[in-house]
């Protein structure tokens, strides 16, 4: 059993939102376990593909015998812009899968040890689309949806054991899955990327993109004991975009 006492579990670590935030646990002392398909720069790598719940639970609770995991961050997942006419079912098989059934094979293979430890953070990445629809966005917003409920229904499950749930809900933060999503809908119409980014910045209040950095800094908070009376929330970070 591993001696730090800190050990955080991230899932979708090696890029964007789960790389800052691998990377500032680290810097703040915890042993960082990061699960993904490809390795990354921060943390201890280990594979483990998020779509396969059977995968998922093997690999999860062969950590969970080797680490004293207290801290686990659910941030695996991919987007997908689609009506639902346009959404297949092997589509929104698959996007449901690693977005939802990926942190559901999560949390069920870490409660047992938290709640023998009688302590526990879960924080799922959800999005402000589990506050407010956009358009095209059918199978996304529903899973991201999801992931909202998941956090406040675990919360009131296992307040009881000290483990303590919560959902971040960034808005639009400039990662290299922003990047993918706005190249394929510049290939599809024949937009500007310049002109669809300076869009994108325009309708946020604050005029700008959010940073993944400043989510990392949000989920480190709510991991600490600063934010111990906090659980069962949605914590939006979007540059007020929600407010709208």
């Amino acid at each position: 059993m591993n001696t730090k006492n800190k050990v955080c579990l991230v899932t979708g670590g090696s890029s964007g939102i789960g790389e800052a935030i691998c990377k500032l646990f680290q810097e703040n002392n915890y042993l960082v376990l990061n699960l993904d398909i490809k390795p990354g720069e921060f943390g201890d790598y280990h594979y483990c593909d998020m779509s396969k719940f059977d995968e998922v639970t093997q690999c999860v609770e062969q950590l969970t015998n080797k680490y004293d995991i207290n801290t686990v961050i659910l941030n695996a997942g991919k987007h997908m812009s689609a009506t639902i006419e346009s959404t297949s079912e092997a589509d929104f098989d698959a996007l449901f899968s690693l977005n939802v059934k990926g942190a559901i094979a999560t949390i069920k293979a870490v409660l047992p040890n938290m709640k023998a430890k009688n302590y526990g953070n879960i924080l799922l990445i959800s999005s402000e689309q589990a506050l407010v629809a956009k358009n095209n966005s059918f199978a996304y917003n529903l899973t991201k949806t999801a992931l909202a409920s998941i956090a406040k229904t675990t919360a009131l499950d296992y307040a009881q054991f000290g483990i303590r749930a919560n959902a971040i809900c960034p808005g639009t933060i400039e990662t290299p899955l922003y990047h993918s999503a706005i190249d394929r809908y510049c290939n599809e119409s024949k937009a500007n990327k310049g002109e669809i980014h300076k869009e994108e910045a325009a309708l946020q209040p604050i005029n700008r993109l959010g940073q993944p950095e400043e989510v990392a800094e949000y989920a480190l908070f709510l991991a600490s004991d600063k934010a111990k009376f906090i659980t069962g929330s949605l914590q939006v970070i979007d540059g007020g975009y929600t407010t709208r």
